[in-house]
């Protein structure tokens, strides 16, 4: 049996996730997919100037881990910009806060490597695992339960409770 992946811990997630070469249209171009972990490996490495030892411990992970996602992120970005690709920002075994709460947190939810159903690229909605348990109906607030129905297109992390300002998470 298949040791379950570490949920990677992200501070900071991007507010776009999403760019594509001007003048192209959509319909003719590869995507090229970014994990948040992906991501938060390189902010924190190259932007905040951290060792790959203290982004590792940031992030909870080995710093074999850190290398591996860094090495990751350069292929991916360097085939979008060599073949002229769309980036796609999104999914990875991630829990955005440490105390378990948030997409990936206690309840899991996040993009997954599996063999799921979604667009035909073989990853689908899931737990990590892309088991597909679909998406999220409405976001909460974890800190005083307050619920917005979920806009599709926009991750219930982006957005702010309207009554006390916290990031939402999915429900």
């Amino acid at each position: 049996m298949v040791r379950p992946r570490i949920k990677r811990i992200i501070e900071k997630f991007p507010n776009i996730t999403y760019y594509k070469p001007a003048g192209v249209p959509l319909s003719v171009l590869e995507e090229v997919v970014i994990t948040f972990d992906e991501l938060e490996a390189i902010r924190l490495t190259s932007l905040k100037n951290m060792s790959q030892v203290d982004a590792a411990d940031k992030m909870g992970v080995s710093q074999p881990t850190i290398h591996r996602l860094i090495l990751s992120f350069e292929k991916k970005i360097t085939d979008a910009l060599i073949n002229g690709k769309a980036i796609r920002i999104e999914g990875g075994d991630i829990m955005p806060n440490r105390d378990g709460t948030g997409p990936a947190g206690a309840r899991g939810y996040g993009r997954g490597r599996g063999r799921g159903q979604a667009q035909g690229r073989g990853q689908g909605y899931g737990r990590g695992r892309g088991q597909g348990i679909g998406r999220p109906v409405n976001c909460r607030c974890p800190k005083c339960g307050t619920t917005v129905p979920h806009s599709p297109g926009v991750p219930c992390y982006t957005r702010r409770c309207p009554k006390c300002g916290t990031p939402m998470v999915p429900e």
